[in-house]
C-alpha cells in the first residue's frame, strides 16, 4: 500500500484500490485462477515457509488477487492489514478462534444475525468457548460485569440485522477499553463507505463481502480487517506473543508488530481451516465493490424515501430506519452514518405473522430470498426463517417479533418499490 493511495477518498479507492498495472498491462485487475506459485531455488520457497520473505506459496493461504481486494477493503475501513475468507460467517468465526480458545468467554451483544446467534450457542461451545449475551441498551456498567478473567473479545453490529437498531460506539467501546479487551464488529449491513468502526473504537471489522461490498448477489464471502491498534502483550494473548512452535518459533507481536493479528490469522488459522476466500470470488467481489461509494449513496436515499412512505401506511405498525426522524435512532443514526443509513428497513404490519407472510406472497418486483444489502430490492421474514433456530426469548431479546419484515432497499426507481409495496399493502386489507 502506497502512501499516495492512502490520500485518496473512499469513492477513488473503492474504484482503484491499490492495484498498479504494468507498461501494457491489464487496466483491471486479472484474476490469477492458480493454485501454486514458481519460484527459482529452494531458498526462496524455504524464506515463504519460514515467514522470513513476502509472496505467494498456495492459493489456500494467499493469492494475488485475493490480496489486492484484501489491500482495498484494509484502505477503506483504515486498517492496517485484511483476511477475506470463504463467507461472512467464516470471517466471524476465524476473527474469534483467533484469539481465543477452549476455556474462554466472549460477550456479544444479543442484537445480531440469528446465524451468528447459532454459531455462538450451538457451535462456538463445541470448541470450549462459551458466549455471554448482553443487552444493547444496558448500561456500560452492567456490562462491564459480565466479564471475568476467561474473557477474551466483545463483539457487536454497527446496525444489528434485523431489527435495525445502530450501536452505541461510545459506550461499547468504553466497555471493551475499561475490560482491555478487543472490539469485534460486524459491519456487514453499513459497509465501509457509510461508517469505518476503526475510528469509533473497535479493533477488528468483519463483514460479509456478500453483502454491500460485493452489491450484486454475485459472490458469497467474507473479510476480516485489523486496525493494528489494539495491544496484544496485555498478558490476555500469549498466543499473539509466545513463539508459535509450527513456524519454528516465531512471534506474532514481536515479528509482524501493527500486523501481529492478520498474519497470526492467515498463517495459522486460514494455513490450517483452508477457508480463505477464492480468486474467482475476490474477482467478483473487486469488480462489484468499485461502484460501493455511489451504490451505498442510492441506497440509502431510496430506503429513507420508502421509510418515510410506510410511517404514513394505516396497515404498518412500525417502521425501523435510522434515517427516519420519527425512529427513536435518529440521533444516533446522526451521529454514526451521517453519510445514509444504509438500505435496510424493518416494518411490521398489522395481523401478526400470518399478514406478515401474505404481505410478502404478493409482492412482485420485491423478491423473497435469504439474503440482502444487494442492488436487487428483497425481502424475507426472520422469525420464520433467519432468526427460526432461536428461542421466543432470544428473538425477543434480538428484536424479532413474528409481524416484523426486513426489507433490503435496492437501486430501483423508489417510486416502482413503493409501487410494489403499496399493491400488496392495498391486497391485505
Amino acid at each position: 500500500m502506497t502512501d499516495e493511495v492512502n490520500t485518496y477518498g473512499k469513492g477513488t479507492i473503492a474504484v482503484q484500490g491499490t492495484y498498479q498495472p504494468e507498461q501494457g498491462g491489464t487496466r483491471v485487475l486479472p484474476l490469477y485462477q492458480s493454485t501454486t506459485y514458481a519460484y527459482e531455488t529452494a531458498d526462496d520457497t524455504a524464506a515463504l515457509f519460514n515467514l522470513q520473505a513476502a509472496g505467494h506459496l498456495y492459493s489456500r493461504i494467499s493469492n494475488p488477487t485475493v490480496a489486492s481486494f484484501e489491500e482495498k477493503i484494509a484502505l477503506l475501513e483504515g486498517g492496517v492489514a485484511a483476511v477475506a475468507t470463504a463467507s461472512g460467517m467464516a470471517a466471524i468465526l476465524n476473527s474469534i478462534l483467533n484469539i481465543a480458545q477452549a476455556g474462554d468467554t466472549i460477550l456479544s451483544s444479543n442484537q445480531i444475525y440469528g446465524g451468528t446467534t447459532n454459531l455462538f450457542t450451538a457451535n462456538l461451545p463445541k470448541f470450549g468457548i462459551k458466549t455471554k449475551f448482553f443487552d444493547q441498551n444496558a448500561s456500560a456498567e452492567e456490562i462491564i460485569a459480565l466479564a471475568d478473567e476467561t474473557t477474551k473479545l466483545v463483539f457487536a453490529e454497527t446496525v444489528s440485522n434485523p431489527s435495525i437498531e445502530v450501536l452505541d460506539f461510545e459506550k461499547i467501546s468504553k466497555v471493551a477499553k475499561v475490560l482491555d479487551l478487543p472490539l469485534i464488529i460486524d459491519s456487514s449491513l453499513t459497509g465501509p463507505a457509510l461508517i469505518n468502526p476503526l475510528e469509533l473504537g473497535a479493533d477488528i471489522v468483519v463483514h460479509s463481502t456478500s453483502k454491500y461490498i460485493d452489491g450484486h448477489a454475485s459472490a458469497v464471502g467474507g473479510i476480516v480487517v485489523d486496525g493494528g491498534k489494539f495491544n496484544w502483550e496485555n498478558g490476555k494473548f500469549p498466543e499473539l506473543v509466545e513463539p508459535d512452535e509450527s513456524y519454528h518459533g516465531v512471534r506474532y507481536v514481536a515479528d509482524f508488530g501493527k500486523g501481529a493479528y492478520a498474519t497470526k490469522l492467515r498463517v495459522q488459522l486460514v494455513r490450517d481451516l483452508g477457508n480463505i476466500q477464492n480468486p474467482f470470488n475476490a474477482y467478483l467481489t473487486n469488480l462489484g465493490s468499485e461502484t460501493l461509494d455511489l451504490r451505498c449513496q442510492k441506497h440509502s436515499s431510496n430506503a429513507l424515501s420508502v421509510a418515510e412512505w410506510l410511517s404514513q401506511q394505516e396497515a404498518v405498525t412500525f417502521v425501523k430506519y435510522p434515517g427516519l426522524k420519527t425512529d427513536s435512532q435518529y440521533e444516533r443514526g446522526q451521529k454514526y452514518l451521517p453519510k445514509g443509513a444504509s438500505g435496510m428497513v424493518s416494518f411490521g404490519v398489522k395481523g401478526g405473522a400470518d399478514a406478515a407472510k401474505a404481505f410478502i406472497d404478493q409482492l412482485d418486483l420485491i423478491k423473497l430470498v435469504t439474503h440482502c444489502a444487494d442492488i436487487r430490492s428483497s425481502v424475507i421474514h426472520p422469525a420464520s426463517t433467519t432468526h427460526r433456530q432461536l428461542s421466543a426469548e432470544q428473538q425477543a431479546a434480538s428484536g424479532v417479533t413474528e409481524e416484523l419484515i426486513r426489507l433490503s432497499v435496492g437501486i430501483e426507481e423508489p417510486a416502482d418499490i413503493i409501487g410494489d409495496i403499496a399493491q400488496s399493502l392495498a391486497k391485505l386489507s
